[in-house]
């Protein structure tokens, strides 16, 4: 009997494509199982029904490379993600844009003049010559004037309001950050001067469009290109009179 058992097992090893000692080895490689396609057809094809699976579609063979995007095609998924909506901003005056102009003032060259009704900053220079820069101003209820001098120089200037801005500005719904680190998103822009013992700055912005105006709490707005050109060209104890 127990041959006839023997046997029977080897016959089935050897049918399987193992030798006998391999099929009462638990450890043996095993050679790979193979499923008849006529099986796995009815299974595969209820998986194309399944969410999240995605049919390829018989009827459009599969390009064997991909084909460079067509610039007059919108190439989109499922669904096309809705058009972002372009947000126009106003154009700075040409007038507020740096330039050299004549200047009779009383100030020495070197000198910062701010005119907060113009809203012109003036570097002074000889021969009756200053380089003139648009700036944005203190708006109604921050204006101010008064001459310091310039005790710090930073670039790309952390923001840290004031306590009055942030509880003034929550009043308003607006809430502020204690604290912003310096960037392109910083609202004191690339460039700052620090003026005196004053919470005041001649500063950047990542505003343009508002230079010209009086839209700031007080401090001294430029475009960031300006403030990068007069920061080169200034140093720290320059004198800043606004006026």
């Amino acid at each position: 009997m127990k041959r006839v058992v023997f046997s029977v097992l080897g016959a089935v090893a050897v049918f399987a494509g193992v030798t006998p000692s391999a099929a009462g080895d638990r450890y043996a490689d095993r050679p790979p199982v193979m499923v008849s396609p006529d099986l796995s057809a009815p299974w595969v094809l209820q998986l194309g029904n399944a969410p999240g699976i995605v049919r390829q579609n018989r009827q459009q063979p599969r390009l064997r490379y991909a084909q460079p995007a067509q610039p007059d095609r919108v190439q989109t998924a499922a669904v096309q993600a809705p058009a972002k909506r372009m947000v126009m901003r106003p154009q700075i005056n040409p007038i507020y844009l740096p330039q050299e102009v004549a200047y009779d003032g009383p100030q020495k060259p070197g000198t910062i003049v701010i005119d907060t009704t113009q809203n012109f900053l003036y570097l002074v220079e000889k021969n009756g010559k200053a380089r003139r820069y648009g700036v944005g101003t203190g708006k109604p209820g921050f204006e101010w004037s008064g001459t310091h001098k310039i005790t710090n120089k930073r670039e790309w200037p952390d923001w840290r309001p004031p306590a009055q801005m942030i509880k003034r500005e929550a009043a308003k719904g607006r809430y502020l950050p204690t604290y912003l680190a310096g960037g392109i998103e910083n609202p004191l822009g690339a460039r700052a001067l620090y003026l005196g013992t004053t919470e005041y700055r001649i500063h950047g912005t990542n505003q343009p469009w508002t230079i010209g105006g009086a839209v700031s709490s007080g401090c001294i707005r430029m475009r960031n290109e300006d403030v990068v050109d007069l920061y080169e060209r200034v140093n720290v104890g320059t004198t800043v009179e606004v006026i």
